[in-house]
């Protein structure tokens, strides 16, 4: 009898894993720019999208004629999922009827703490990615300095978006639908002069996101709210820095990710999924572990466009 692997041995528990497949976390914005997609596939090829996807075809037909054919995206860099792996530990005391076993909210709870935990490490991952101008070319990308920088009130911010706005809309035909801030960034830019005089006929003298949207022509501004600790736990560091990354995603493309799209994060289909729990007797304690595969991609960088240090560093 052939031995099972370890995907075939799991026992997974289906109520928990849809616990932890519907976990969201309000600070995260990493899936605006990165949309969760399903993929069956450990490794792989990524599908980007070049200008083929928004050239003018010749689509005239004589009879008899061959029907010309068009393919959208292709197979691009190499991407490989990894596996990440914890478990989430419910001790006896805390439990209301121990000797029934833990009730369904005291395991989701566990679950969603774990959850969070690798919620954070996604975050980090998707803003290191996005962040990195090496992921840019260099007509997608600008670094501010002195007096451009948004906590100067001669800089301005809007026609810094309206740039970037137009650099991707010219280079894929889409006009961009997402602006991420780093904390600092919108800390500053809802108190920008500019920005106060453009909204000073709504009755708001602090720009929310919701009026940054509006007044930037984008169907969302999301701020990255979430910090880490570093390697002592001495200090944290805001996960998305002093940077603004404005993108074009295709949140109707999380099916398939066969739609031009900034970014995916491609997750194992049917992942994150949680262990049939397990009691530790030493630990006198439930155990519930609970895995992902998962990473963040690049789809199309053309699609996106990042501005750093829009923020001074002591702002």
């Amino acid at each position: 009898m052939p031995q099972m692997n370890p995907a075939q041995a799991r026992i997974v528990d289906p109520v928990l894993s849809t616990v932890a497949q519907g976990y969201q976390n309000n600070e995260m914005i990493g899936s605006m720019l990165f949309p969760t997609v399903p993929v069956h596939l450990r490794a792989g090829k990524i599908i980007q999208f070049g200008k083929e996807a928004f050239m003018l075809y010749q689509s005239e037909r004589a009879p008899g004629e061959n029907t010309r054919r068009v393919r959208f995206g292709y197979a691009g860099a190499p991407y490989a999922l990894t596996d990440y792996s914890l478990e989430g530990v419910l001790p006896m005391e805390v439990q209301e009827e121990a000797a029934n076993g833990p009730g369904i909210d005291l395991s989701a709870g566990t679950i969603n703490d774990v959850s969070a935990i690798m919620a954070l490490r996604l975050e980090k991952q998707s803003a290191d990615l996005a962040r990195n101008p090496a992921s840019y070319g260099s007509a997608n990308k600008v670094a501010l300095s002195g007096s451009d920088q948004w906590t100067d009130a001669t800089s301005d911010p809007i026609d810094d978006i309206e740039a970037a706005k137009e650099r991707i809309r010219s280079a894929t035909g889409k006009r961009p639908n997402t602006v991420t801030l780093g904390a600092q960034v919108f800390a500053k830019l809802k108190n920008h002069p500019k920005v106060l005089e453009r909204i000073k006929y709504t009755g708001r003298d602090v720009a929310t996101k919701e009026l940054l949207a509006a007044l930037f022509g984008v169907e969302r501004v999301a701020v990255g709210d979430a910090i880490y600790a570093n390697d002592d736990g001495s200090d944290f560091i805001d996960v998305w820095g002093r940077d603004v990354i404005v993108a074009y995603t295709n949140l109707a493309s999380v099916q398939s990710g066969g739609l031009p799209s900034y970014g995916y994060t491609y997750q194992l289909n049917g992942y994150p999924d949680v262990e049939e729990p397990y009691y530790d007797r030493s630990a006198k304690s439930w155990i519930y572990p609970v895995t992902r595969a998962e990473a963040p991609v690049l789809a199309a960088p053309t699609a996106g466009f990042l501005i750093t240090n829009a923020v001074p560093a002591a702002a």
